[in-house]
C-alpha cells in the first residue's frame, strides 16, 4: 500500500517562500514520476510541479515557473517543492501524487496515489 504523507504548509505573507515535503511509502520510490497538484476553494484542481522517476526532467505550470522548484531525494523517499515569491493567488492545499510510470504528467489523471494534501495560505 502506498501512502503519501504532505508537510511544510502554513500561513505566510506576499514574498515569502515555504518548502512543502512529501514523504512516500514503498521501495521503488526511485522507479516512479512524482507531482504536485494544488486546489483552491471553488475551483478545481490544479498541476503545480512534476518531476521524473531520476529528477533530470521537471515540468511545471505556467503560474509558478520561475517561482517555484521541485526535487526528489530518491534515498529519502521524499521530494520536495519550494516555493519563493509566494502570492495570494497560491493559496491552495497542496496534494503529492505518484505516478506509475517513470515519466511526469500535466493531468491529475494519470496519478494513481494521492496524500491528505497541506495548506498554504498567501496573505497579501
Amino acid at each position: 500500500q502506498v501512502q503519501l504523507v504532505e508537510s511544510g504548509g502554513g500561513l505566510v505573507q506576499a514574498g515569502d517562500s515555504l518548502r512543502l515535503s512529501c514523504a512516500a511509502s514503498g521501495r521503488t520510490f526511485s522507479t516512479y514520476a512524482m507531482g504536485w497538484f494544488r486546489q483552491a476553494p471553488g475551483k478545481e484542481r490544479e498541476f503545480v510541479a512534476a518531476i521524473n522517476w531520476s529528477g533530470g526532467t521537471t515540468y511545471y505550470a505556467d503560474s509558478v515557473k520561475g517561482r517555484f522548484t521541485i526535487s526528489r531525494d530518491n534515498a529519502k523517499n521524499t521530494i520536495h517543492l519550494q516555493m519563493n515569491n509566494l502570492k495570494p493567488e497560491d493559496t491552495a492545499v497542496y496534494y503529492c501524487a505518484r505516478r506509475t510510470h517513470l515519466s511526469g504528467s500535466y493531468s491529475g489523471y494519470d496519478y494513481e496515489y494521492w496524500g491528505q494534501g497541506t495548506q498554504v495560505t498567501v496573505s497579501s
